[in-house]
C-alpha cells in the first residue's frame, strides 16, 4: 500500500455452512464499502451458490478477486462439519500466509464456527488463538469496538469456572501494556484504562472474592510506577456506563461475557472485534455463524462492512 494506492483486504468467508459467505457477498455489494482493494479467501462453489439462491452478484462482479479455498467433503448448510471447519480454517491461514508475506494489508474475517474446528481436528476455539499461531506471536489480545466503548478481554474462550486461576498478575500487566500500546492506533494518545473487578462489587474488600486484593490491585499498581494511567479495579456494574461517558479510553474486562455483554447491548450488529498485537491489522464481526438463518437471505452484513472501515482505519494508520 502506498500513500496514493487504496489498502488491501484480505476478507475470509467464514464457515461455508454459516451466513459468513452471505455477509461477504452484501458487504462487497454495500454502497458503505470502504474504498479498499479485496481479496476474498474461501470456497467458490459455496459463494457463487449462494450467490445464486440469494440473488447476490458473485465476487468478481463486485471488484473483488477470489482465492479458492476447495472444500474437500460435503457441507450441509446449517450444520457442523469437518469439511467445514478445514475450509474455513484454510481460508484465513492462506490469508494470514499473504499478510505476512505483505500481499495484503489487513486481514477482515467472517465468523468461524468452533465445533467445526473442533470437528476438523483442530486445538483452537476461535480466530484470535488461531491467529496469534499463525503469526508466530504470543503477545496479542481481544478488543471490541462499538456503542462508544472499546473493550478488551483478559481472558477470552475459557470456562467460567477456570477464569480466577488464569487472571494472574502477570497477564493481567501484559494485556493492560498492550491496550496501552495498541490505543496510538486509534488516535488516543495518552491512554486512560480501567479495570474491570471480577467479583460482584469488585469484591467488596475481600467479602465477595479477593482476586481484586490479591491480583488486580498489586498489579495496577506495578503498571502506574511504569507510568500508564490504569485505574481500578471498579465494579463491572456500573463501570461501562462510565466509560462511554467518556471517563476512560477503554476497558479491560475480566472475561469473555463481562466485556461483550455491554458492547453488544450498545452497538450489536455495528461493533467490531479487533486483534491486538499481531503483526498484521485483524478485524472481524460481532456475530456468530448463524445457522438457524442460513439460506434465508436475512442476514445483516453491517458489522462486516464495519469491520472492513476499521481495518481500512488502522492500515491507512500504519496498521497495529
Amino acid at each position: 500500500m502506498t500513500a496514493e494506492s487504496p489498502p488491501r483486504l484480505a476478507l475470509t468467508a467464514g464457515d461455508p455452512a454459516g451466513i459468513g459467505p452471505e455477509v461477504v457477498l452484501k458487504a462487497l455489494a454495500s454502497p458503505d464499502r470502504p474504498a479498499a482493494t479485496v481479496v476474498v479467501y474461501g470456497p467458490m462453489s459455496v459463494l457463487l451458490a449462494r450467490a445464486v439462491r440469494l440473488g447476490l452478484p458473485p465476487p468478481q462482479d463486485l471488484n473483488a478477486r477470489l482465492v479458492d479455498v476447495p472444500l474437500d467433503g460435503a457441507v450441509e448448510p446449517g450444520r457442523t462439519s469437518a469439511a467445514a471447519g478445514r475450509a474455513a480454517a484454510q481460508a484465513v491461514l492462506r490469508a494470514v500466509a499473504d499478510a505476512k508475506r505483505g500481499q495484503v494489508d489487513a486481514l477482515v474475517t467472517a465468523p468461524l464456527n468452533k465445533e467445526s474446528l473442533r470437528a476438523a481436528g483442530h486445538p483452537w476455539p476461535g480466530h484470535t488463538e488461531m491467529l496469534a499461531e499463525a503469526a508466530g506471536t504470543p503477545d496479542v489480545a481481544m478488543m471490541f469496538v462499538g456503542g462508544g466503548l472499546r473493550v478488551a478481554l483478559l481472558t477470552i474462550h475459557r470456562p467460567l469456572r477456570t477464569v480466577p486461576d488464569a487472571v494472574t498478575p502477570a497477564e493481567v500487566r501484559r494485556i493492560t501494556r498492550l491496550v496501552h500500546r495498541e490505543l496510538a492506533r486509534f488516535g488516543v494518545r495518552v491512554p486512560r484504562i480501567a479495570l474491570c473487578g471480577l467479583n460482584p462489587h469488585a469484591g467488596e474488600h475481600g467479602l465477595l472474592g479477593h482476586e481484586e486484593e490479591e491480583v488486580l490491585e498489586p498489579a495496577i499498581a506495578d503498571l502506574r510506577r511504569e507510568g500508564l494511567d490504569v485505574s481500578g479495579p471498579f465494579p463491572a456494574d456500573t463501570l461501562f456506563v462510565r466509560a462511554r461517558r467518556g471517563e476512560f479510553d477503554a476497558v479491560i474486562a475480566g472475561y469473555h461475557d463481562q466485556g461483550l455483554i455491554p458492547v453488544k447491548l450498545a452497538a450489536f450488529g455495528h461493533a467490531v472485534n479487533v486483534t491486538l498485537g499481531l503483526p498484521f491489522v485483524r478485524t472481524s464481526v460481532d456475530h456468530g455463524t448463524g445457522f438457524d438463518i442460513v439460506e434465508k437471505g436475512i442476514a445483516d452484513a453491517t458489522s462486516l462492512v464495519e469491520a472492513m472501515k476499521v481495518a481500512v482505519e488502522l492500515a491507512s494508520s500504519g496498521g497495529l
